[in-house]
């Protein structure tokens, strides 16, 4: 297994300690998740990252980056429908997509990368459930929202972007 994918797999081992931190609800407990979730995003960059750089792009990450992706941005989302902080249909559309999109890649002959929209949604995601587990006082409760819905709207963007050129292509 390649450096790369091993920082991958690595990202899965945070996901437990991320999802133990959100129950307990103190400010210390909420930046250690921030922290938590902020290294694991920034691993989804810098495996990517490495490689490109070490030329050690497989078919093993091609597949594990998405679906560690997918766990480390669907996992909060959930917890925080459990806390009730975020209402559970805005995940359901973020999980369909995710599952369809997964769906669909699994009958692809060749399994490619992330467009720019895909790009957007994962950066929109990470700043919504950032500003989600953050201590931040009730003032911003609509800039928090806000966010998180449009990283929904960004996800359903990208889903028919992705499976638009797909089916034409058919």
């Amino acid at each position: 297994m390649t450096l790369p994918n091993w920082i991958t797999f690595s990202r899965l081992l945070g996901i437990p300690f991320l999802l133990y931190g959100l129950y307990n609800p103190t400010n210390q407990a909420k930046w250690i998740c921030l922290t938590i979730f902020l290294i694991a995003a920034l691993t989804d960059w810098l495996d990517g990252y490495l490689a490109r750089k070490l030329n050690q792009i497989s078919e093993l990450g091609k597949f594990l980056d998405p679906l560690v992706d997918k766990l480390l941005v669907l996992a909060p989302l959930l917890v925080l429908v459990e806390l009730g902080k975020i209402p559970a249909w805005g995940v359901f559309i973020i999980l369909a997509r995710e599952l369809a999109i997964a769906g669909w890649r699994v009958n692809q002959t060749t399994i490619t990368g992330a467009n720019i929209w895909g790009k957007l949604k994962t950066v929109s995601q990470i700043i919504a459930i950032s500003l989600l587990i953050s201590p931040l006082s009730p003032i911003w409760q609509i800039p928090i929202l806000i966010a998180f819905w449009v990283s929904v709207i960004l996800t359903i963007i990208s889903g028919i972007i992705y499976l638009i050129p797909q089916k034409i292509s058919e």
